[in-house]
């Protein structure tokens, strides 16, 4: 997905009221593909543990830049989460991972449930309708819906509030109307400015 206009449409401290939303919104999308993304920060090893269960594969970093005392360079993170001791990753998180696609088998509300504390995002991507009668237009490239869990920003690396927020990104321009019109199917509102998706 490119960069797109994304609206907040709802924010919620309720972790399943979001997700529920999300799907119905997702359901909206006149071509919904079929992978979905997703990307989380994870504050404890045990949050680390249960990402890596359901993402295997997913490759794994710093959440905030580390530097060698003695170099100043750059240290990445090598460890295999699903083979390093509880101490290796004590030492090590917190961690991250973005824009991972879900596996098959995995569904999207176990990733829901794996989230721990930290800022995590699900992305279902496609295009919404289009309504000729109200000029507004899909667009495949940049349409979608965002759940971003623990944060109110869309770009939720680090930002971490005790919200939920939904997302729906709707062309590289933006398009406000169909933004109040997939709002006011959730019983939401476009809360405040678009963001950059």
């Amino acid at each position: 997905m490119g960069n797109s206009v994304a609206y907040p449409v709802l924010r919620t401290a309720d972790p399943a009221e979001a997700y529920e939303k999300a799907r119905h919104l997702s359901g909206l999308l006149a071509t919904r593909y079929a992978q979905v993304y997703v990307g989380a920060e994870m504050r404890t090893v045990a949050d680390v543990r249960r990402m890596a269960a359901l993402l295997p594969d997913a490759i794994h970093g710093h959440a905030e830049s580390r530097k060698d005392p003695a170099t100043g360079e750059y240290l990445d993170f090598d460890l295999d989460v699903r083979t390093a001791t509880d101490a290796e990753l004590a030492a090590e998180v917190p961690l991250d991972f973005v824009r991972t696609e879900l596996p098959d088998g995995v569904r999207d509300q176990d990733f829901v449930r794996a989230v721990g504390a930290g800022p995590a995002s699900l992305e279902w991507e496609g295009c919404w309708p289009d309504e000729p009668e109200l000029g507004s237009y899909g667009s495949p490239e940049y349409d979608a819906v965002q759940l971003v869990l623990n944060s109110d920003a869309c770009d939720w690396d680090r930002q971490v509030t005790g919200v939920h927020t939904l997302y729906v990104h709707v062309t590289k321009w933006g398009d406000p109307g169909r933004a109040e019109r997939l709002a006011a199917a959730v019983g939401g509102a476009v809360l405040g400015e678009p963001e950059q998706g």
